[in-house]
């Protein structure tokens, strides 16, 4: 399968200087929008310290973009699946290989060189939707790495007239960097399929004057689609047959996009295979799913249930930064750690607390949101191969990414939010990185005494018990256990 941007040499150029550029240049947006970025650490693992109190808040673009890159492989999702059907007298079919699909043989061959021996459980239920005949509209929620946009991608390659020569699937991405990877999904699926070509409709892709737009996949970000389908005229959206809009939390998060990618969608004709896909399912998103999918087949994921059952809390209390410090290292050398996450609120106090414990020799890495989001994953990858026992954090880590060594979680600092109050869900989704996979865990809370007030509310919100420890026992802290 060939990738160019607009074809011949020229393209092949093109595409090369892009694929360059998008590893160099991979920025959380929050740094466009006039939040101070600061320094990364430095070669020699040393550390540049700047005055950076911001609380650390990741969007959801990045964030998506962070779990494609460090989930490489298919997760099983803890999440049961619900499908409700447009004809609920249907039989319900799903699969549990990918042969029961009747695939082009190029397909899957495609599949199987990708890795994917058999189908994820969301795969199992979307594929016969997405594939069958006629074609069905479906509206699916899904987690990064439970393997949809490989199944959008399967059902785009599956609808393709390789001997036609114009554009015929289109899918919509919120981001520059999320359309580029899909399209290395379609690249790599397609790989046998010789005569299919994808091709970008996104920012810096320049089609000279009068160039036509032959190939059959085009991916791309809403504002420059609707620039070619209605101002410059290369793609005639009639033709299309298969329509995906992915990360629609994303999309209606990003001003502007909604609009955009309803006016695309109204330009399509009434026989087009339309595929919107989200990871969360807010009133917001449903309502935007229901303006621009027509009749649509479900798929919704239950609700995970996180829970603090298994795993025990206790709380320390400190009078300043170093206190806590002192009594972190008190029950780090008191207590076998397999891999430990330690969350901070804001990036200074995270570059201040990685200094500390790298100039008393533990290995530590730091994990905060001025890196690119390629850095943050390499970090997390090494993380995960146990090349650093210690990850420092901010809420950039709070969510989605699992480490089963992962045995002990330290609150540096509390979760709060802008009205200073106890932030739940974070509470909730940073200890939660611990306990998984049905393990006890531990998690430990530095409490500087006027925050106490705030870790009792969220005791009461959780009506579970948190203890007190005492630092400076170490025989009681050598009795804890997992």
């Amino acid at each position: 399968m060939a990738s160019l941007l607009w074809g011949g040499d020229a393209g092949a150029a093109e595409s090369e200087r892009l694929n360059s550029h998008f590893s160099n240049l991979i920025h959380p947006r929050k740094n466009l929008r006039g939040i101070k970025s600061t320094a990364v650490p430095n070669i020699d693992g040393s550390l540049n310290i700047e005055d950076d109190d911001e609380d650390d808040i990741v969007d959801l673009a990045t964030n998506s973009l962070l779990n494609k890159l460090i989930r490489q492989s298919l997760v099983e999702s803890s999440h049961r699946v619900e499908v409700l059907q447009k004809d609920p007298s249907s039989p319900l079919y799903s699969v549990k290989t990918f042969e029961e699909l009747r695939l082009k043989e190029e397909l899957l061959k495609g599949i199987y060189a990708m890795g994917f021996n058999r189908p994820s459980k969301i795969q199992e239920m979307a594929l016969p939707m997405m594939l069958a005949h006629p074609p069905q509209n479906l509206i699916a929620q899904s987690q990064s790495g439970t393997g949809k946009t490989a199944a959008f991608v399967l059902a785009m390659l599956s609808r393709v007239n390789a001997l036609e020569l114009f554009p015929q699937c289109l899918c919509l991405a919120p981001t520059y960097e999320l359309a580029l990877q899909t399209g290395r999904v379609v690249e790599r699926m397609g790989k046998f399929c010789v005569d299919v070509q994808v091709m970008y409709a996104i920012r810096g892709n320049r089609i000279p004057r009068g160039a036509e737009v032959t190939k059959q996949i085009i991916i791309g970000t809403p504002g420059t689609v609707l620039d070619w389908c209605f101002k410059r005229k290369l793609i005639d959206l009639s033709k299309i047959r298969v329509f995906v809009l992915d990360e629609a939390d994303v999309m209606i998060d990003t001003q502007g996009f909604s609009d955009q990618s309803i006016r695309i969608q109204r330009a399509l004709p009434s026989g087009c295979q339309m595929l919107l896909f989200s990871a969360t399912f807010e009133d917001s998103v449903w309502q935007f799913a229901e303006r621009i999918i027509p009749d649509p087949n479900v798929i919704k994921l239950r609700k995970e249930e996180l829970t603090l059952n298994n795993i025990r809390q206790y709380y320390v209390l400190c009078e300043d930064r170093k206190d806590k410090y002192q009594a972190l290292c008190n029950i780090y050398g008191g207590i076998t750690i397999g891999q430990a996450i330690i969350f901070c609120q804001t990036r200074r106090n995270a570059k201040w607390l990685t200094v500390e414990m790298m100039q008393d020799g533990h290995q530590v890495s730091l994990l905060s949101g001025e890196l690119t989001v390629e850095q943050r994953a390499s970090i997390i990858q090494r993380f995960r191969d146990g090349k650093e026992k210690v990850l420092i954090t901010t809420n950039v880590c709070a969510r989605g990414i699992d480490v089963k060594q992962v045995t002990i979680v330290v609150n540096f600092d509390l979760p709060v939010n802008q009205a200073k109050e106890p932030d739940y869900e974070t509470y909730l989704h940073r200890i939660g990185r611990t306990g998984r996979f049905g393990k006890k865990g531990l998690a430990f809370n530095m409490i500087e005494v006027d925050k106490l007030p705030l870790l009792m509310k969220i005791q009461d919100h959780f009506n579970s018990s948190i203890k007190q420890l005492d630092p400076e026992d170490m025989d009681e802290i050598e009795k804890i256990e997992y």
